[in-house]
């Protein structure tokens, strides 16, 4: 965080419920973290684990990804991944068209 320039005062932390499988203890638990950082206005949400603790740890750690490429604009990992994944399908996609123009 001392990276990114971001201070544990510029947060506002909300503990919710998490969704998803977990059953009886997700249900009685406010384990999801929801993270705001006041000065620009960038929220984070995170129910990745079942631990409060490490929910945490993940939210200050995309919220400090998020605000890096916001201000960077360096591509994430997940901005990478995303692309990565859109061009497979582009190329999927012409594959298909191509072999039903040769059938045709």
């Amino acid at each position: 965080m001392k990276q990114c320039g971001l201070q544990e005062a510029d947060f506002e932390e909300k503990f919710i419920r998490s969704s998803g499988p977990g059953g009886q203890k997700t249900n009685k638990t406010a384990s999801c973290v929801y993270l705001i950082h006041k000065p620009t206005g960038t929220e984070v949400k995170c129910d990745k684990e079942r631990s409060q603790g490490l929910n945490r740890y993940y939210a200050r750690k995309f919220m400090c990804e998020q605000i890096e490429s916001k201000t960077e604009g360096v591509k994430s990992k997940q901005q990478f991944k995303a692309e990565k994944i859109r061009k497979q399908k582009k190329r999927r996609k012409r594959r298909a068209a191509d072999k039903l123009k040769r059938k045709d």
